[in-house]
């Protein structure tokens, strides 16, 4: 991963964090309703659009030989996240996410003994697994007397996580032996288990005083192994950027 892309990733934070530590007005410090205690735990589900960063020299080859461009790889992502408080600013977070997309594609330089394409499916799945922190830059809520917990109509936070990546790079259809100049059917795939890192900035905006909307921005860092089907290539980048909206219940 080059110098560049961990910079660009840091400014990108740094973008989000200054917006959402703009403070509400005072007529937004209040959402409607109130629970009768401090939330015990959150739980939410969310969904939006994972830019793969594919940076690495598998997708510098396949892009090369194939008809596909590195934003190919990028997809939709969903996922869910159970958040436990631990203080009145700070929660401890799992979180599970998926992504998931496949292309079909054809070399660019070659076709069969008929002159027809040769065509094959790439396809590209990640699956995080993680446990992070989470801390909010304002108030979620305030508590009346004993009995009552008001929820803020938004709150501000930052985070970061760290688990395993489960991930999938498979090819299946017909390619070429350079060598020979054969053309032959094969698949071929790489899948395993590897650590991965992330940092995000969000927002959670009040529907009422257990239902959240919520807005994330998500910054992931991860390498896989590639498997013998692809030898001579050093790892596969399963890093990027991803933003997504969601719905949050508090209980």
């Amino acid at each position: 991963m080059t110098s560049g892309r961990y910079a660009g990733g840091a400014l990108f934070l740094a973008a989000a964090a200054i917006v959402a530590v703009t403070r509400p007005s005072r007529a937004q410090t209040a959402g409607d309703g109130f629970l009768f205690h401090r939330p015990l735990f959150t739980w939410g589900i969310h969904g939006g659009f994972d830019r793969a960063f594919a940076g690495s020299d598998v997708f510098t080859f396949v892009t090369k030989q194939l008809t596909l461009d590195r934003g190919d790889f990028s997809s939709a992502t969903v996922g869910t996240t159970f958040a436990l408080p631990v203080s009145r600013f700070n929660d401890i977070v799992f979180d599970i996410g998926y992504a998931s997309v496949s292309r079909r594609s054809e070399f660019r330089k070659w076709v069969d003994q008929n002159n027809l394409p040769i065509e094959q499916t790439t396809s590209l799945r990640r699956v995080p697994v993680t446990l992070g922190f989470r801390h909010y830059l304002s108030p979620r809520g305030r508590s009346i007397g004993r009995f009552a917990w008001i929820p803020a109509a938004r709150a501000t936070y930052v985070g970061f996580g760290a688990g395993m990546m489960r991930y999938e790079f498979h090819q299946a259809g017909d390619f070429v032996d350079f060598q020979t100049r054969n053309v032959f059917y094969d698949e071929f795939v790489s899948k395993a288990w590897t650590p991965v890192l992330h940092a995000l900035a969000g927002v959670e905006m009040s529907l009422g005083r257990a239902v959240m909307v919520t807005g994330e921005a998500r910054y992931t860092w991860a390498n896989g192994p590639m498997s013998p089907d692809y030898v001579n290539f050093h790892g596969i980048d399963l890093s990027g950027i991803s933003i997504a909206a969601g719905l949050a219940i508090r209980q």
